[in-house]
């Protein structure tokens, strides 16, 4: 494959893999879970445009929740699926993350995929097959920024102290897991020096593909507010935006879903106008 590839999903794949390496090959994908499309579900669907023959395996899977591409791979699901509100409450099963990832078979398979930024890169592979796994980063929640997740003033303090034993555990599971990885490929030099903190390994960077066609101008007159398309989650610090442009007294808008639209735990706006139009927050000057 050119190393500028268009796939079937309309994609530009910038990676400098040849299908042709993988012929005859016996491939799995795993990742974490599929419950929308988010920037890893879109990597993994890169993935699966150069090897359209592999199964894939998550812990848990919304139907209709991604892309054509990725349901037609029937994703096999972990025993997390049939939990008690797991399609909402997944991370509050975290503490069974390792036993479910391990329990998927691959001893059929030749080469391991994995999308991590979490459990995937822990899947146990067959000796002869070979494992590489695209990290988008170390756990978070079990490293460095538990409390943007599971804080008392998010979960409660009984939750927070019940969380703090489970995810202390999954740190050392998660470093001693490391070595399960043949291979570290990182999103980014940011993310390479994570995966060298908590790992101990070193990783390749490849920046994820990007669909050139749909981030172009369309010949409109640029706006004069900033814009923030992202999933509002707590690592990507929206409130920090927010922040800096009551500060300079500037407009911002927001357009994305997650835990952090609304809620007690959702970042308070700047002073000014607050309307929704559609998936996105508008936030006038204040």
């Amino acid at each position: 494959m050119k190393p500028h590839h268009r796939g079937r999903t309309g994609v530009i794949i910038n990676w400098r893999v040849r299908p042709a390496d993988l012929r005859g090959a016996r491939v799995a994908l795993v990742h974490d879970w599929l419950t929308g499309m988010r920037g890893g579900e879109k990597v993994l669907e890169a993935l699966a445009d150069l090897v359209p023959d592999a199964s894939l395996f998550t812990l848990l899977h919304v139907p209709g929740a991604v892309s054509p591409c990725l349901e037609a791979l029937r994703p096999r699901v972990s025993f997390v699926q049939y939990l008690p509100d797991a399609r909402r409450r997944y991370r509050w099963y975290v503490g069974l993350f390792p036993a479910a990832v391990e329990q998927f078979d691959l001893d059929e398979f030749d080469l391991v995929l994995s999308t991590s930024h979490c459990a995937a890169k822990s899947v146990v592979r067959a000796g002869r097959a070979r494992h590489v796994c695209y990290c988008h980063t170390p756990m978070r929640y079990a490293w460095d920024q538990f409390d943007n997740y599971f804080g008392p003033q998010r979960v409660g303090p009984l939750r927070n102290r019940l969380f703090r034993l489970a995810f202390s555990r999954l740190a050392r599971w998660d470093a001693a897991t490391a070595g399960r990885v043949d291979r570290y490929v990182a999103n980014s030099h940011h993310v390479a020096a994570r995966i060298r903190r908590y790992y101990n390994r070193e990783a390749t960077v490849v920046h994820p593909p990007v669909d050139t066609a749909f981030f172009s101008p369309n010949g409109s007159p640029p706006g004069s507010y900033f814009l923030i398309v992202s999933a509002l989650v707590p690592y990507k610090r929206i409130e920090m935006a927010m922040h800096a442009c009551r500060l300079a007294r500037v407009p911002l808008r927001i357009a994305g879903e997650g835990p952090e639209r609304g809620g007690a735990a959702a970042p308070r706006p700047p002073r000014g106008a607050v309307n929704s139009v559609g998936g996105a927050t508008a936030i006038t000057r204040g």
